[in-house]
């Protein structure tokens, strides 16, 4: 197994509840540190992330088809840190982006 495998396989656990780091994590948190940890900073965030998701997943209407995906733990611990990854490169742009922006709106001095 390569260094990503080894770390999902920590981070997910094999099987052994004992070995799930990130859930035993989740889990210490409060409520209220998961539902701000959980919500995106914006409105474009949230539809980048759904769009990211439902290319992942694939993107059917399941108003016209009976989607039902069946995955592996593994694959599924990929899929949410590939979510994960993806929501914090989405915020520190979303960050960047506010920065800059106030940068813009700075009066030059001189």
């Amino acid at each position: 197994m390569n260094n990503a495998s080894n770390k999902i396989s920590e981070l997910f656990g094999d099987g052994a509840e004992s070995g799930n780091l990130l859930w035993q994590y989740v889990q210490s948190m409060s409520p209220e540190t998961v539902a701000q940890l959980s919500k995106p900073g914006s409105q474009e965030v949230f539809q980048v992330m759904e769009r990211n998701i439902i290319g992942l997943l694939g993107g059917l209407p399941s108003e016209h088809f009976d989607v039902s995906i069946t995955t592996s733990r593994e694959n599924l611990g990929r899929l949410l840190a590939s979510a994960m990854m993806s929501g914090y490169f989405l915020r520190n742009a979303e960050q960047r982006m506010a920065f800059e922006r106030s940068l813009q709106d700075v009066p030059e001095v001189g």
